[in-house]
């Protein structure tokens, strides 16, 4: 994957992941140099160099409890094999058990924040691999986001988290969205769920995705919401954006909706992500403003006269 670098690693990490790069033949025996990818807050990702090697690879190692997340470390190995089977995703050149180091080859490209987001051909590219993905094969795992949504916040409590006020509003409003969701449910889809901007790589000729760990079965508008949510799209490039990805010319107006629900669902997943964060995480975040944020966005959407056409449009 392309991404901005930290420094080159040195000392006790170094001496442990060369050791670990000697069970994958394609490293094995070469003399490395690990430099820090920047960009995530959950792991931490080291691109491979090495004088001998025309190919570069990335190693990428969980964070602290990050199982507490959601996160499986087979599942997210499943999903990136799955990616790159369907031509979205980086090759996994080894998955090295138990520590759980997913190793793949890095992505040459242009990281989507030095891309404009909004320009319609990026947006058709972006809609294009998402879709190749939901119509790849099933992957393990399943992601329910506002069961997740309640799991984060019994393990936030249960770790002396005092979870912000706004989540009981917030809950009423996703209890809405799911009753309108019950009353038209999709089939489950393999989805990504992250679609954060260092999430996505322009390889020049398709917009590749990487960071699968949140990836399992479920309903695919999770992820177009997500998507558009994380990326501000306005309301006209969401209707380009559902255009691109359904490959029609308009989307048709129950689906529009559907996406309009999920961006504020993919918001109450991310707040409460960083509410369970203020409990686990070791890194230099302020996750209590991360969570405000995103609660403070859920609401003004929630209150939005679009949102509330949109609960009527997908309950029929």
């Amino acid at each position: 994957m392309s991404g901005d670098t930290a420094g080159v690693l040195h000392g006790e990490l170094h001496d442990e992941l060369v050791a670990a790069m000697q069970r994958v033949p394609e490293l094995a025996g070469q003399d490395m140099t690990l430099t820090a990818l920047t960009g995530g807050i959950t792991n931490r990702n080291y691109r491979v160099d090495s004088a001998g090697m025309r190919e570069r690879f990335v190693i990428r190692l969980g964070g602290n409890d990050t199982h507490l997340l959601g996160i499986s470390r087979e599942v997210e190995h499943a999903a990136t094999v799955a990616a790159a089977g369907v031509g979205v995703g980086a090759e996994v050149v080894a998955f090295l058990r138990p520590e759980g180091i997913l190793v793949t080859r890095f992505i040459e490209g242009t990281p989507m924040a030095e891309l404009d987001v909004h320009a319609p051909h990026v947006i058709a590219k972006i809609a294009d691999s998402i879709r190749r993905f939901h119509e790849g094969p099933a992957i393990p795992g399943l992601f329910i986001p506002l069961r997740i949504v309640e799991a984060y916040r019994a393990l936030a409590v249960a770790r002396g988290v005092v979870v912000p006020p706004e989540y009981a509003q917030a809950q009423s409003i996703a209890r809405r969205v799911e009753l309108a969701l019950i009353m038209n449910p999709l089939e489950m889809l393999p989805c990504h769920n992250d679609f954060l901007p260092g999430n996505l790589i322009d390889d020049g000729v398709r917009m590749r995705i990487v960071d699968w760990e949140y990836a399992g079965m479920g309903d695919p508008f999770f992820d177009l919401g997500n998507f558009s949510i994380n990326n501000n799209l306005t309301e006209d490039e969401d209707a380009a954006f559902l255009a691109a990805y359904d490959a029609t010319e308009t989307p048709r107006a129950d689906r529009l909706a559907r996406l309009v629900l999920f961006r504020v669902i993919s918001d109450f997943r991310e707040a409460m992500w960083a509410v369970l964060q203020e409990g686990i995480s070791t890194l230099d975040v302020d996750f209590k403003a991360y969570a405000s944020e995103h609660f403070e966005r859920l609401l003004a959407n929630a209150a939005t006269v679009r949102f509330t056409r949109a609960i009527r449009e997908v309950a029929g």
